[in-house]
């Protein structure tokens, strides 16, 4: 991590010479999830590989660009796109946009995904709020020496996902009469789904969905002292004693179809922020 800031330093000089806003949410669009990055006042966009330290997005659905510019009269600052551990990347490379977000300003964190709904009583393309995590994935974007200018040793993992962030998202979703989940969600490598006997075992340890995301930015977004919102679209039922087949195209037409809703959601949790 001890050359982490450097890159990150790299990152935000290279963006900060063509865009000088300051943005107050970063956002991480997952698998399908492009549509609210359509709806953004772009000043300034980049793709990712002409970014100092970026790697390339290689998963279906992913853009690979980096958008600057606000949303509902909110400076932001968006990934159309992210990156995973199975296109091969380390978690501390997959996590550097967060720090990126942080060095620009961001006082918040959205992230989003696309995943398998364990629970029973979920449906494709259910919206659900993360209120917590399992990272599964093996790995941890902080092991290693600690750069203090980027965040603690030992960060507090008692509550990533801000609880006032859940009210406000919930609160939105009665008012714009969306509904929408709670769970956890669980983070195992991939880029396989699981096995049937998998399954089993993450809905027993506790989880909810499942996905190859979203954890490490979370962890890296703790480090880095930001406030978090998890929402996940659900686009797959993950039953073991009823499973099917599915594909990556049928997953992200399920995402695609729930872009609407989730764009309504962001928004207004954009609109009520100064709220909290």
């Amino acid at each position: 991590m001890l050359n982490q800031f450097e890159k990150v330093t790299e990152a935000v000089s290279f963006i900060r010479s063509k865009w000088q806003g300051t943005p107050k949410v970063g956002m991480v669009l997952g698998t399908g999830l492009g549509g609210v990055s359509r709806k953004i006042q772009v000043e300034a966009e980049f793709e990712y590989k002409n970014l100092p330290n970026f790697p390339h997005s290689t998963a279906p659905g992913h853009q690979g660009r980096l958008i600057c510019g606000s949303l509902e009269g909110v400076p932001i600052v968006a990934m159309d796109g992210r990156f995973h551990a199975y296109e091969g990347y380390d978690l501390a490379t997959i996590t550097l946009p967060v720090r990126v977000f942080k060095m620009l300003g961001c006082e918040f964190l959205f992230v989003s995904n696309a995943c398998g709904g364990m629970n029973p009583l979920f449906s494709k393309g259910d919206i659900m709020l993360i209120n917590d995590h399992i990272n599964l994935l093996g790995d941890n974007p902080l092991i290693g020496p600690n750069d203090e200018r980027l965040g603690v040793r030992f960060p507090d993992m008692s509550a990533p996902y801000d609880p006032k962030l859940l009210k406000l998202a919930s609160e939105v979703a009665i008012e714009e009469k969306i509904a929408i989940r709670n769970g956890v969600y669980v983070a195992v490598a991939g880029p396989c789904l699981e096995t049937k006997a998998e399954y089993r075992f993450l809905r027993i340890i506790g989880a909810d969905v499942v996905g190859m995301s979203t954890v490490p930015e979370v962890i890296v977004g703790i480090h880095a002292g930001l406030r978090i919102l998890g929402l996940s679209i659900i686009t797959d039922i993950c039953l073991p004693d009823a499973l099917e087949a599915v594909s990556v195209e049928e997953i992200i037409t399920v995402a695609n179809k729930a872009e609407i809703p989730l764009c309504t959601l962001v928004s207004g949790i954009l609109k009520n922020l100064d709220k909290i």
